[in-house]
């Protein structure tokens, strides 16, 4: 068996489990697919949030940045078994493997219904999980490569991100944060996905918007979550995940700081609070 310290694709398969809602940002530079066996796991990205339930299997296309936030749900803890397909192997798979003529253009995410074939494929991976660390090399490689013989046999457009090996050019940067700016990434990765380095980034956004990324990010996620709380009556606890902030505390620290009142006193009040300006 090949070691840990010599297999690339060691720890690339493992179970995810949460008795309590979590969540977190992600940017994977390899496709990754989730099978929730229990519980709930929510997607969010920047134009809609996809409800994945027990059963339920989640495609996440890489170089994509997301929200996840993870849910017990029906008295059960929330459990999945998460699989990153390597880039190496996929683009080696594809070598082989002529993708499907280009078809309506992919929405990115994918998400697939409970099925006998996923459902066998992520049994299978189980008994590895409870007596390794990682899965061996080659059997890695076979399971990736079963992992897409069956999401193209269940979705026929699904080559239209699996065979994605674009990496990130230059964007617009402008239309890009505002696209994006609710996931709580590094600054290192916005600037990655902005095909930018982090000192061209810096220069361009202060140049864009004559504030630091820092500052304006957390303007504009206070902003939404006003929004949120004033418009649509939602909780500080439902939310503050949602657009960017890793902990409640800091999330009403940082909305009394800018608006002068704490993220509560606007439950139930609707229009009687507005966000203040500047």
């Amino acid at each position: 068996m090949t070691s840990k310290q010599t297999n690339p694709y060691a720890d690339l398969v493992v179970v995810c489990r949460g008795d309590q809602r979590y969540g977190s940002e992600k940017t994977y530079e390899d496709h990754v697919l989730v099978s929730v066996l229990a519980g709930e796991l929510r997607v969010v990205q920047a134009d809609r949030t996809h409800h994945c339930g027990a059963g339920d299997t989640v495609l996440l296309p890489r170089n994509q940045p997301a929200t996840l936030l993870k849910y017990p749900k029906d008295g059960a803890d929330y459990q999945a078994v998460v699989m990153a397909l390597p880039t190496a192997l996929v683009r080696a798979y594809y070598a082989e493997n002529t993708p499907a003529p280009a078809g309506p253009a992919a929405a990115g995410l994918l998400v697939f219904s409970k099925n006998p074939l996923l459902q066998s494929l992520f049994a299978s991976l189980l008994p590895y999980l409870e007596l390794e660390h990682h899965l061996p090399e080659k059997l890695l490689a076979l399971k990736t490569t079963e992992v897409l013989e069956v999401l193209r046999s269940l979705d026929p457009h699904s080559d239209g991100v699996l065979a994605d090996f674009a990496e990130p050019g230059k964007l617009n940067l402008v239309a890009f944060m505002e696209a994006n700016y609710r996931f709580n990434m590094p600054l290192a990765t916005f600037s990655r996905l902005t095909g930018r380095s982090l000192t061209t980034f810096k220069r361009d956004f202060k140049k864009a918007f004559q504030l630091s990324p820092q500052r304006w990010l957390t303007q504009k996620r206070l902003a939404l979550a006003h929004y949120q709380l004033a418009e649509k009556s939602r909780k500080p606890v439902e939310l503050y995940l949602e657009v960017g902030f890793e902990n409640l505390a800091h999330f009403s620290y940082a909305f009394k700081k800018q608006f002068g009142y704490s993220p509560t006193a606007l439950l139930g009040q609707g229009e009687t609070q507005r966000p203040a300006t500047g």
